[in-house]
């Protein structure tokens, strides 16, 4: 447990940033799933558009540091190969 005044600040900070950072991965992963399961049905239209929502998130989450850019890059190539390979 902290005890200086600085240390319990730093400790309820840390909570809300784990907050908002699990919200968004959870987020990222949950638009992930839904191209995935797009692409396995064949409905490529559908795949297109979860990919765009996708993208999205996972860029805004690389720029929020919550994911590595390196990350957000790679998913995104690997989901449109997958869109690409389904047509």
């Amino acid at each position: 447990m902290p005890n200086t005044r600085s240390a319990k600040k730093r400790l309820r900070q840390n909570e809300v940033r784990r907050n908002r950072n699990r919200s968004i991965k959870s987020a990222v992963k949950t638009q992930v799933r839904k191209v995935r399961e797009a692409v396995a049905a064949g409905d490529t239209k559908a795949g297109e558009e979860e990919f765009r929502l996708a993208a999205k998130k996972l860029d805004q989450a690389a720029a929020r540091g919550v994911v590595h850019a390196n990350l957000a890059a790679r998913v995104k190539s690997r989901l449109s190969a997958a869109l690409k390979a389904a047509k």
